[in-house]
């Protein structure tokens, strides 16, 4: 499989969000709004990449018994730094997205790549698998949280462009089943073809 190929893969034919449907309570949870979903999707690219680059580097030296808990802790290692970063240097994101942060360590598309494809492959491909994943999953949720930001609130990215009431529902939790189901919809009309 060419390193192209481990890139691309996660964007859209395995999209982790619109394909795989892992990650869904941070997907659900947070994407309120746009700049949530892109913030929670880069925060998770990061983690992402790191871990996939020091799980890929380690993957010989670790016994198969603590295999797993070695990767928990080499994620819950990067998603400490990035919640701290946030904490610092983007204190109303890192509010807003609150306990999904540290949540980041038990997402199953993080440990997943970890074991299924980091565990496995070489370096680059670890990290362009870890990459393409981060970029899908960023996607995914940018893309659901501006639908529902437009829909709920008449606004994206907090410039209101639809003057009255919106559509409280698509900022509810009821609003963001309604539109990923729409947009899984579509993803599988999508990739069929």
């Amino acid at each position: 499989m060419s390193q192209l190929t481990n890139f691309t893969r996660g964007i859209l034919k395995e999209n982790p969000v619109f394909v795989l449907l892992l990650g869904l309570c941070p997907t659900l949870g947070v994407t309120t709004s746009a700049i949530n979903g892109i913030g929670m999707g880069l925060a998770t690219t990061f983690v992402l990449i790191m871990s996939n680059l020091v799980v890929s580097i380690i993957k010989n030296v670790i016994p198969s018994k603590v295999r797993i808990p070695s990767f928990i802790v080499v994620i819950a290692s990067f998603v400490t730094i990035v919640q701290m970063t946030m904490q610092a240097y983007i204190p109303a994101l890192y509010k807003s997205l609150g306990l999904f942060i540290p949540l980041i360590v038990v997402n199953c598309v993080i440990l997943g790549r970890a074991e299924a494809f980091a565990s496995k492959n070489g370096l680059v491909s670890s990290i362009l698998d870890g990459l393409g994943m981060g970029i899908g999953f960023t996607f995914a949720l940018g893309l659901l949280g501006a639908i529902r930001e437009v829909l709920g609130s008449g606004a994206i990215f907090g410039f209101k462009f639809i003057e009255g009431d919106a559509m409280l529902v698509f900022v509810l939790a009821p609003g963001a089943f309604i539109v990923l189901g729409y947009l899984i919809a579509i993803s599988n009309k999508v990739l069929k073809k």
